[in-house]
């Protein structure tokens, strides 16, 4: 005789399973919410357009709540984070360990343009879109010239506006740049002081990243449900046609960013001397969490704590690392800006000379660094990119369609390359917190 299991029971298994599991949980809600997404959308001709549309404004509210949690104490986090790294490094430290941080970050993100140029010109995704007519140009090609001359003329003025001259609307605009910039000099000036004046500020950084933190930690009760509701909101509104007719395009950025993992597990390895598969298995949960959220600022306190419990960081190493890395080191979303602003050029039919992809490769390497850590940000920023090489925005439309999908990737990559500085950085300036949890090669 067959032993049927009570549904109970195939609960509480199934429950059991899943306690404590932030990865599985998030892989149950992107699963369950792609396959409500779809039978909700009004194509599939279940459900009208109206209801599609009013459910999926329900379906959004988890996420929204989510996101709207952690963006609330992002700004304290990272400066309080920041300030708490910088203290806790000596002067002479801090100096080298930043420059490096600059200079590495600039190579990785050098090192994702030069892939998506490459993937770009061998796959050609925007020859498609041209061969079918392709999108109305409106002389984009007499506007490339003029557009590179005012964008080399406005870097020194952009270097300058890095700074701001108001800390206090940076943080009610939410310029994260600025905003790390501002406290990277403020905590800089507090290693200046003496003890026993530091000694106040410090304790009080330090509790304020501590409520942040709980905070945070409330926010993560609702990351299974968020996911399910983004993925089945993001669905239901945009269809799976709509994917489907930009395969192509979608397959080759993201082969880029398979390209940019591969190239940073190798750098891992040389730098680090660090098994890349013992990383990768655990790092996954960051992973997955910014793979669902699309923001690396949602997944940076997710992050230090990987970092610490998991990779054997040291806190001063990751605390510093992480918020830099969050606001900064966006190298998968300059590979998808540098791809579409070449997608887009050949989709115009406009063709670009080696002065229009170095000036793309300079506003792409600046506008990378001042990309919004959330969803959507890369877009916001890639506007700018195409500008500065005269290829019309209007196309932009289509890539806001599919954005959401791209983000995922892309955010994955980011807080990978985050983790990967964080273990290079350690090797080089820190000590691990006790044992070290991530083994080395020897």
């Amino acid at each position: 005789m067959i032993k049927i299991t009570p549904l109970n029971d195939l609960a509480t298994h199934l429950q059991r399973l899943i306690q404590g599991k932030l990865w599985l949980k998030v892989i149950v809600g992107i699963l369950l919410g792609a396959g409500l997404g779809v039978l909700l959308n009004p194509s599939s001709g279940v459900v009208s357009s109206s209801f599609s549309t009013w459910i999926a404004n329900w379906l959004d509210l988890p996420g929204q709540i989510f996101l709207k949690l952690v963006q609330m104490i992002m700004i304290p986090l990272i400066f309080t984070s920041i300030i708490s790294g910088i203290v806790s490094n000596s002067s002479t430290n801090l100096k080298t360990m930043g420059l490096r941080l600059m200079l590495y970050f600039i190579f990785t993100t050098s090192i994702a343009i030069f892939i998506g140029v490459v993937v770009s010109y061998l796959f050609k995704p925007g020859l498609y879109v041209f061969n079918s007519g392709g999108f109305p140009n409106n002389g984009a090609e007499e506007i490339i010239a003029g557009e590179a001359i005012t964008s080399f003329k406005n870097i020194p003025e952009a270097i300058s506006n890095l700074i701001p001259d108001n800390p206090l609307e940076a943080m009610l605009t939410g310029e994260m740049l600025g905003i790390v910039i501002f406290t990277i000099i403020i905590g800089i000036a507090i290693t200046q002081l003496k003890v026993d004046t530091a000694r106040p500020l410090i304790r009080f950084t330090e509790a304020i990243q501590k409520i942040c933190m709980i905070v945070v930690s409330w926010a993560m009760l609702l990351v299974p449900y968020a996911v399910f509701g983004l993925i089945a909101a993001l669905l239901s509104r945009i269809g799976v046609e709509v994917l489907l007719g930009l395969t192509y395009y979608i397959g080759v950025v993201i082969l880029g960013l398979f390209i940019l993992l591969v190239i940073y597990l190798i750098i891992l390895f040389l730098f680090a001397r660090t098994n890349p598969f013992t990383f990768l298995s655990h790092v996954k949960e960051a992973q997955l969490l910014a793979f669902s959220t699309a923001s690396s600022a949602a997944v940076m306190p997710l992050s230090m704590r990987v970092a610490d419990e998991k990779l054997g960081v040291a806190s001063k190493i990751s605390d510093f690392v992480i918020p830099v890395g969050a606001s900064i080191n966006m190298d998968g979303t300059a590979l998808f800006q540098c791809v579409t602003a070449l997608f887009m050029a050949q989709a115009y039919g406009i063709e670009l000379t080696l002065i229009n992809l170095l000036l793309i490769t300079v506003t792409i390497v600046a506008a990378s660094i001042g990309t919004p850590a959330i969803p959507g940000g890369g877009v916001i920023i890639l506007a700018s990119v195409l500008q500065s090489a005269g290829i019309p925005t209007e196309g932009l439309i289509i890539i806001i369609g599919i954005d959401r999908v791209l983000g995922m990737f892309r955010t994955a990559i980011n807080v990978t390359g985050d983790l990967i500085a964080c273990v290079i950085f350690n090797k080089w300036f820190g000590q691990p917190n006790g044992k070290p949890i991530l083994p080395t090669k020897r």
